[in-house]
């Protein structure tokens, strides 16, 4: 088992910045991969960015050259970087952990984004 925290959620206006965090509770060493995922109100979760074990990266056509994911080992920790911050971007952002065949989910964090 692992719990998942993120943080760094807020309000800000389109155009801005906002940098995300997930704090794991133990090594993400063996993690195959984390990711963010994104859920606007009343839609589903999509993915927004992830990466691999390896330092992989993938992203939503929707954010890339604007979100930059990175992981560090050492902290436990996966970021995600939001640049010109537009109002879809807006909902609650999750992060999730794969090993092996088991996925872990944080509880997300609300990113709202102003016109």
């Amino acid at each position: 088992q692992v719990q998942l925290v993120e943080s760094g959620g807020g309000l800000v206006q389109a155009g801005g910045s906002l940098g995300l965090s997930c704090a794991a509770s133990r090594s993400i060493f063996s993690f195959n991969a984390m990711g963010w995922y994104r859920q606007a109100p009343g839609k589903q979760r999509d993915v927004v960015a992830v990466v691999t074990s390896g330092g992989s990266t993938n992203y939503a056509d929707s954010v890339k050259g604007r979100f930059t994911i990175s992981r560090d080992n050492a902290k436990n920790t996966v970021y995600l970087q939001m640049n010109s911050l537009k109002p879809e971007d807006t909902g609650t952002y999750y992060c999730k952990a794969t090993e092996r065949w088991t996925d872990y989910w944080g509880k997300g964090t609300l990113v709202t984004v102003s016109s």
